[in-house]
């Protein structure tokens, strides 16, 4: 079925924004590591401890992974670990050499920052899964602050986290621009207020990964995080070596090359 159009995207103006409220897994990070980890590794173990086929486990696992879309259990490895009777946390440590960045990600924070902009990551990732991702990446050391939904007992889908997060970090909603790929998210924040809403349609390096053609309405989208980034002596006309931002963690290979839904996998 074809994807219903966006509306043509054009660059924030950004004399008008003062923080900047981004999205991990998808917008930052390579949704890649994500699905790969819930629709493939994740049915794998499963299968080997109950006794039975991949398909099989797979056929037992998405409706209880379905039932619990949009809510803080979709996101909570405490939750599927108790479930599944799995080690959540020690399995994701197993594959976090193929947790990566998305292809101008990094830049992308660099510049902003060097320009003075406030940086703040509004995850659903579980406290846990953002340390294991930022010991890989040194994601947290680009941004002025990291807040997990699970910090509030409520997700990003809901209006309570959007109320809940601006008790901790006051940010001015009319001069706040907000990046997602999940459609229901953006949605929400727009409900909250936020000025600047974006979708990221190219969420995943996978081939043929769900996101490429998703709807966002009349939600603006573009490819990457990179493309909202204007081409002006103000932000984008800086020299990337005096922006501000560190380099590499201390266990990141990845020079910013990169590196669903059935159900989508884009939790933690």
């Amino acid at each position: 079925m074809r994807a219903m159009s966006v509306p043509p995207v054009e660059n924030p103006p950004w004399d008008h924004i003062d923080t900047v409220l981004l999205d991990l897994d998808g917008t930052l990070l390579d949704l890649a590591f994500d699905n790969g980890f819930w629709l493939d590794f994740i049915p794998s173990v499963y299968a080997a401890a109950r006794s039975l086929s991949v398909a099989e486990a797979r056929a037992a696992l998405t409706p209880r992974f379905r039932a619990c879309e949009g809510t803080l259990n979709w996101y909570c490895i405490d939750y599927w670990s108790r479930e599944l009777g799995l080690d959540i946390e020690a399995l994701k440590r197993t594959q976090a050499h193929r947790i990566a960045w998305l292809p101008g990600a990094r830049d992308f924070l660099s510049r902003l920052r060097g320009h003075g902009k406030r940086l703040v990551l509004l995850t659903n990732s579980h406290p846990a899964v953002l340390r294991i991702k930022d010991e890989r990446t040194g994601v947290a050391g680009y941004l002025d602050a990291a807040l997990s939904s699970h910090e509030f007992g409520a997700p990003k889908e809901s209006g309570e986290f959007w109320r809940a997060v601006r008790a901790v970090e006051p940010f001015d909603p009319g001069r706040s621009l907000f990046v997602d790929d999940s459609p229901p998210v953006l949605h929400a924040a727009r409900r909250a207020g936020i000025r600047w809403v974006y979708g990221v349609r190219r969420a995943s390096s996978a081939p043929g990964a769900w996101g490429a053609g998703r709807d966002y309405a009349d939600i603006p989208a573009v490819d990457s995080v990179s493309d909202l980034v204007p081409a002006s002596p103000a932000v984008a006309g800086r020299d990337d070596r005096k922006s501000a931002g560190p380099g590499p963690g201390p266990n990141d290979p990845q020079s910013g090359a990169a590196g669903e839904r059935a159900p989508r996998a884009a939790r933690v």
